[in-house]
């Protein structure tokens, strides 16, 4: 399991349908873990588990440059 904080930068397996990213911020992290879109700035919201299962990358909040 990949380790994530507040405010890093993740990237998902799919990209999102905006098509001007592939990369998220996290906003929320609990129960549930919220991320928003760095292309559109659009909200998501996903259970842990289900979170888990889509990540494919995570960097960490000061390393990020694209």
């Amino acid at each position: 399991m990949l380790e994530y904080e507040l405010n890093d930068i993740v990237e998902l397996k799919k990209q999102h349908p905006c098509k001007k990213s592939k990369y998220w911020q996290i906003i929320r992290v609990g129960a549930d873990i919220k991320i928003k879109c760095l292309g559109c700035n659009q909200v998501i919201m996903f259970d842990r588990k289900d979170f888990n299962k889509r990540l494919k990358k995570v960097i960490k909040a000061g390393e990020f440059n694209v």
